[in-house]
């Protein structure tokens, strides 16, 4: 059990190094954190961690909000453009790339039983997709209808293959090529023109080639 004690001042990237060690200790197995486990996996004492978690409940709600804060910074680094969909598509590209810097993050956000009822948590990211899919059935590239219900497909399918890969089942090469070609259909079957969808796919691939090709080296 982690205590009230605050031995010193906060420092952020101690904080975070916490973090991020406690999301991969969790994902590899939940039982095996513990302050003294999480100390000795960042390289400091049982006193330190006190600094920044009241407890294993307030450190696993940490973990998971810091995913989420980082997924949200990701794709609001995604601009808008005169090409919506290359803008839907640019926000997958931003989804991907996120959930391949930050695999342990990733899995316990989305691939573990949440630990508490903050069911707003996260809710902004998937509203920004929402907002993008908005844009391109206003400016008539997609079909009028539920753009709440496009974006959870869009969503799914990178989600999924996100997972097939986390798994060992896809290469790099293979999750980009998957997800270019699902988008492509998604896209058409939302209304949009087949040659537009290629091009705009095209443009927002082309924006994520550097890393890609990082991610090729690191991890396929």
């Amino acid at each position: 059990m982690l205590s009230n004690v605050s031995p010193k001042a906060p420092d952020p990237e101690m904080r975070t190094a916490l973090i991020d060690s406690a999301a991969r200790l969790l994902t590899e197995d939940p039982r095996a954190l513990t302050t003294r486990k999480l100390a000795q996996d960042v390289g400091t004492s049982t006193m330190a961690v006190y600094t920044y978690f009241r407890g294993m409940d307030e450190l696993r709600h940490s973990v998971r909000k810091e995913g989420f804060d980082r997924l949200a910074a990701r794709l609001a680094e995604v601009k808008e453009t005169d090409d919506p969909v290359a803008d839907v598509a640019a926000l997958g590209g931003a989804y991907l790339s996120n959930a391949l810097t930050n695999p342990h993050l990733y899995r316990f956000m989305f691939m573990e039983p949440p630990i508490d009822q903050d069911e707003d948590l996260g809710e902004a990211t998937f509203e920004n997709l929402v907002r993008g899919i908005e844009r391109a059935v206003q400016s008539g590239r997609f079909d009028k209808t539920d753009p709440y219900e496009l974006a959870t497909q869009l969503w799914s399918m990178t989600h999924g293959v996100v997972t097939l890969h986390f798994a060992g089942l896809m290469t790099i090469d293979e999750v980009i090529d998957c997800i270019t070609k699902m988008g492509r259909n998604l896209f058409v079957g939302f209304g949009d023109d087949p040659e537009a969808a290629e091009a705009s796919l095209g443009s927002a691939l082309a924006q994520f080639a550097g890393e890609i090709a990082d991610a090729r080296e690191l991890l396929g």
